[in-house]
């Protein structure tokens, strides 16, 4: 009976000394890990609602790129650090790709780290050559079954969700093609203008300069609705490619054991920013939809996202890493 009764007082005090924390929350500068270069959908994302938290709470929050081993370096700083909502992880569908991918992560990112926030959602854009060979989708299409295994398209790297996503096409398209990894994006998308490579499944943020320049045209984009920065781009469900439906998405994560109520209010104050209207607008122009979630619901969506990726990877006898 006096067992009880203590662990009721510690769960009491425990609850009370956790409510206390988030009501003082934040008193000091917050770092936002960023797992990817400068720049990136994740980067741009994470600084523009960094930028408004900080309008808020009144506290710095400072943005720290740390890329490396497919955003494991960053993930890992995160995870180490104090459970306390001052160490956060932004990061991309990476994050749930990589799970897929890896044989063997440093670290169990569904135990080790807690779902906070989705940041926005955005759709790829299937590009390639403006002028090329592949005028259209079904041109690309026809041409990939005529000449299996032959057909190259590129990607940001074995496993990285350009990579993923690429192949989830050729495989909702019955295709067999030539994958290209290159070491990131600019250098996948340089070989694409070039020709050299028949597509790249893009960030729609990293090729919108290239597409109004005219060196880039559109086949289509993966999402089951049609892109606001780019309407008159159909989508490849639209196309034939029934269901066909992936983004890329942004998030935020605390390490495990971070007080509930903090993870709370984060997501909360999270919300509140993407409903900003110059959030909106600045998050339209590289179309990105805020989309907000409750850390439950987000939690939930992570999950179907890695179980996603899996399956990919298992259809596409893609070696784990």
């Amino acid at each position: 009976m006096i067992s009880n009764v203590r662990i009721t007082l510690f769960l009491i005090l425990t609850c009370c000394l956790q409510f206390a924390m988030a009501q003082d929350y934040p008193n000091k500068p917050i770092k936002f890990i960023v797992p990817l270069t400068p720049g990136s959908g994740a980067d741009i994302a994470g600084r523009i609602v960094a930028k408004h938290l900080t309008d808020i709470w009144k506290q710095p929050i400072v943005v720290e790129n740390r890329p490396g081993a497919g955003g494991q370096i960053g993930t890992q700083a995160v995870i180490r650090s104090e459970p306390d909502g001052y160490t956060l992880l932004v990061q991309s569908a990476s994050h749930a790709a990589n799970t897929a991918i890896y044989k063997k992560l440093p670290y169990d990112s569904l135990k080790e780290l807690v779902d906070v926030s989705i940041l926005g959602v955005t759709p790829y854009l299937m590009v390639t050559a403006k002028g090329g060979e592949y005028g259209n989708l079904k041109a690309l299409i026809d041409t990939a079954k005529s000449k299996p295994g032959s057909i190259p398209f590129a990607s940001a790297g074995v496993g990285s969700s350009t990579h993923l996503v690429a192949e989830y096409f050729a495989q909702n398209a019955g295709l067999k093609m030539l994958h290209i990894p290159y070491k990131g994006s600019p250098e996948a998308i340089q070989d694409t203008i070039s020709g050299r490579t028949a597509f790249y499944m893009a960030p729609i943020n990293t090729v919108i300069g290239q597409m109004k320049e005219g060196r880039l045209s559109a086949l289509g984009v993966s999402t089951s609705k049609r892109a606001d920065v780019l309407p008159e781009t159909p989508t490849l469900a639209e196309q034939g490619l029934g269901n066909f439906n992936i983004s890329l998405w942004f998030g935020v994560w605390a390490p495990a054991g971070t007080p509930p109520a903090i993870v709370e209010k984060i997501n909360t104050q999270i919300a509140a920013v993407l409903q900003i209207q110059e959030v909106k607008d600045q998050f339209a122009k590289l179309g990105i939809t805020p989309n907000p979630m409750k850390p439950n619901e987000f939690a939930k969506f992570v999950r179907e996202e890695i179980s996603t990726y899996q399956k990919i990877v298992k259809e596409a006898d893609i070696q784990p890493l």
